[in-house]
């Protein structure tokens, strides 16, 4: 006999996304969004600093910040969703925390996060 929740968790695994690269807390990553305008759909272009992701299965979100016309545009997406249509991550970024809610209140060079390293060959 099987479980509602074994059934919940086989119907989980067939919705999980597994095109997106892997990225982390302080990288910036480059997405085009799908954004419904009247009868048509079109890409939006969004590119900014993850600064908070949560590990939740199908329900996994993560926070992307930009500062766009001096103002900070901060959006909340889920992984797992087909709002999003590709997403590429840009740089690297070397962070010690898991949430980067301190960069709300830099301005100017201070919202920077440091690019990681790249091993030269």
């Amino acid at each position: 006999m099987v479980s509602v929740i074994d059934k919940l968790r086989t119907i989980e695994e067939k919705l999980l996304r597994t095109d997106l690269p892997a990225f982390n807390v302080g990288d910036t990553v480059k997405m085009k969004v799908k954004v419904k305008e009247a009868d048509k759909v079109r890409l939006h272009p969004f590119e900014g600093t993850v600064i908070r992701i949560n590990h939740r299965g199908i329900k996994s979100t993560f926070t992307v910040r930009k500062v766009s016309f001096g103002e900070g545009v901060e959006r909340i997406f889920p992984l797992h969703s087909s709002v999003i249509d590709s997403l590429k991550v840009v740089n690297k970024g070397k962070v010690n925390r898991s949430k980067l809610y301190y960069l709300r209140d830099r301005v100017g060079k201070g919202a920077r996060v440091k690019k990681e390293q790249q091993p030269t060959e």
